[in-house]
């Protein structure tokens, strides 16, 4: 009985400790970019009927001053705002319904507006997701500094890509490609995203400067939470001693910059990997869910609380690029059509914008289905 008892209480310990974090991270996230979208229909006189995070049913709510409806909802995977005159799932607007509007009615109504204020209303929610990541990283930069060793070659493995280009102990890297480097972290994550891609390396060898020609290996390596990446690996480690690490105090300014540097840092890597899955440079089955997301809150909330911030601002720039994609259901989708709508002058038919939505809809659950196929293989494997 004991033994039960204690695999109960350590099962729902787990389940806090991955669940509480990541609700953190994910309502954080989900706020913003409906926020955006709320701001800008609000700017453009559109009238917000309700702003949820969450689906299902109302847990608790209030309404404001302009009668829109704030509520948490029962299921809390995502959130969104309703408008005036937006009543399909596809927010397609309705001929008839829009027929049935008063002058007035139509003014405050989502598909009332010109292409222009539509278009900036759905792009709104990317763009703040993109913001809200500045923002954080800028923050942290501020708070923390930004630590950095320098890129030095403390020991070189055997038979490995370093080897083989040439590194020897004690060198410091300075370019890449001729792109500096400034820390061993700037150069591990540049060479981690280039797998089987040549690169140019610039070493400063005691007083002489030498140029070594170097391929990463993709190689499985796992963090210290055991979960398993490929990544692009030289060869190369760092031994850290006393004061090699050096945090320089950044000033908001910088910091700012800095925060736009890791916005796009986090947007290209990602860009990089869907590209390398088309073309089989990478293995789909790093694509993961909600589960997958949840574990990683938990796992990185044992860090601290600027973790587990830092985690919310990565995966705030991930949603807003997804957001982004041209299909249909998503903001990129209705994106797509507002500007055919643009080019025709005058938008798609409600057929072809349903059948749309369907396509979205389905491709959509699709890679829902298989996030969440890969997150249990993976919990499987751990």
């Amino acid at each position: 009985m004991d033994v039960l008892l204690n695999g109960f209480n350590t099962l729902s310990h787990g389940l806090i400790g991955y669940i509480v974090p990541f609700l953190f991270v994910l309502t954080i996230v989900v706020f913003f970019h409906e926020l955006g979208h709320f701001l800008v229909a609000r700017w453009a006189g559109v009238k917000v009927l309700t702003f949820s995070l969450g689906f299902g049913p109302e847990l608790f709510g209030f309404n404001d001053r302009h009668g829109t409806r704030w509520k948490v909802s029962a299921i809390p995977l995502g959130g969104y705002v309703k408008f005036f005159g937006d009543e399909s799932e596809a927010s397609t607007p309705s001929a008839d319904a829009m027929n049935a509007m008063t002058e007035d009615e139509r003014k405050v109504s989502f598909h009332g507006q010109k292409v222009g204020p539509r278009a900036a209303i759905v792009a709104a929610g990317p763009i703040a997701n993109f913001l809200l990541a500045i923002v954080i990283f800028a923050a942290l930069f501020t708070f923390f500094g930004k630590p950095s060793q320098s890129a030095r070659v403390d020991v070189v493995q055997e038979n490995s890509a370093a080897a083989a280009a040439g590194f020897k102990q004690g060198d410091v890297v300075t370019a890449i490609d001729g792109s500096p480097i400034d820390s061993f972290t700037t150069m591990q994550r540049l060479v981690s995203a280039k797998a089987g891609v040549p690169l140019v390396f610039t070493v400063k060898r005691g007083d002489q400067t030498v140029t070594l020609n170097g391929t990463p290996e993709l190689r499985e390596i796992k963090d210290s939470f055991g979960n398993a990446h490929r990544i692009g690996v030289l060869g190369i480690t760092r031994a850290t001693g006393p004061g090699d690490t050096v945090t320089q105090p950044v000033n908001p300014a910088t910091a700012l910059w800095l925060g736009v540097k890791e916005t796009w840092f986090v947007v290209d890597r990602t860009l990089s990997y869907i590209g390398g899955v088309f073309t089989g440079r990478e293995n789909a089955d790093q694509v993961g869910g909600p589960i997958r997301i949840a574990q990683i809150s938990g796992q990185v909330a044992t860090i601290g609380l600027s973790a587990l911030i830092h985690l919310a601002a990565v995966l705030s720039v991930s949603i807003g690029l997804l957001n982004l994609f041209p299909v249909p259901l998503l903001d990129g989708g209705h994106l797509l059509f507002y500007a055919v709508e643009a080019i025709r002058g005058k938008p798609l038919s409600e057929r072809s914008q349903e059948l749309g939505f369907r396509v979205g809809l389905a491709l959509v659950l699709m890679l829902m289905l298989f996030a969440t196929y890969n997150d249990i293989l993976h919990l499987a494997a751990s």
